[in-house]
């Protein structure tokens, strides 16, 4: 484990990621190439049904700068500069998307050895303001996430969580959706040598009274594949399998049936991830 409780929303993201990451049914190209002077470009494609989206992505790293420019087939470009330790656990993060005059946004995170503080504010004449808090230490940590839009004076978001961690078992329990929904998560470590673990998810919502609940395991089948699988109360079930076929190019697969409804046809997506 990490030392802090971290920032907000690393409440949950193991199970989270256990669950729901590199899952995907449609099909993903990525490819990055470095420069002479360390500019690192990224290229990549989706084919989303049949929407093909691309963007161009590049990263540049001087000292405790990192500086992000990425361009989609929307004609947005993406903005991003973080300053890195501009104080001991501090770090500073400009972004904006043009030609959106209105997504200006500067965000300030502070991590501390028992506490993660992060906001943000809109470059705006009435910007909404972003404050997410976490206070505790390694095993037990209490958080909170609250929005505030200073146009309406309304609180547009406001949610709470709580978390506990051993060396091989997270639980956490979120309030979310302004009090509306709860969901408790759980990721259990059973084999650290083969990564083996187990996670579930369950959530509730209050004035609809819907449950959902999904449960995953992964496994590593050597050190170079992981597979996973996952299956929700709805019957949706779901495999992947993942390989690094050299350092830091992955190949990932992922499918997903109905098993209430197996004449229909699964879904399949690929991705691949090329890195030098």
């Amino acid at each position: 484990m990490g030392k802090g409780p971290g920032l907000y929303p690393d409440i949950g993201k193991k199970a989270r990621d256990l669950l729901y990451k590199d899952y995907q049914g449609d099909h993903k190209f990525t490819i990055t190439t470095y420069t002479a002077n360390g500019v690192a470009i990224t290229a990549s494609g989706a084919k989303k049904g049949e929407l093909i989206l691309a963007d161009v992505n590049t990263k540049l790293i001087n000292k405790n700068i990192t500086t992000d420019v990425k361009v989609d087939t929307n004609s947005k470009l993406f903005t991003t500069v973080t300053i890195d330790e501009a104080a001991p656990g501090l770090k500073t993060i400009f972004s904006f998307v043009a030609p959106d005059q209105r997504s200006g946004k500067v965000e300030l995170q502070y991590l501390h050895e028992y506490a993660g503080i992060s906001t943000s504010i809109g470059l705006t004449a009435s910007p909404i303001v972003n404050f997410s808090g976490v206070a505790g230490n390694n095993t037990v940590a209490l958080g909170t996430d609250v929005s505030f839009d200073t146009a309406s004076g309304n609180f547009t978001k406001y949610n709470a969580a709580l978390s506990f961690s051993t060396s091989d078992l997270i639980a956490s329990l979120t309030l979310n959706d302004k009090a509306d929904s709860v969901t408790a998560s759980y990721y259990h470590t059973v084999r650290p040598l083969t990564n083996t673990a187990v996670g579930a998810e369950l959530s509730h919502g209050f004035s609809s009274n819907e449950n959902s609940l999904t449960i995953g395991t992964q496994h590593s089948l050597d050190p170079l594949t992981t597979v996973k699988t996952r299956v929700n109360n709805s019957g949706i079930a779901s495999a992947l399998l993942q390989h690094e076929w050299r350092p830091k190019s992955l190949f990932t697969i992922s499918g997903e049936v109905d098993t209430r409804a197996i004449e229909k046809s699964a879904k399949v997506g690929l991705a691949l991830a090329l890195k030098p």
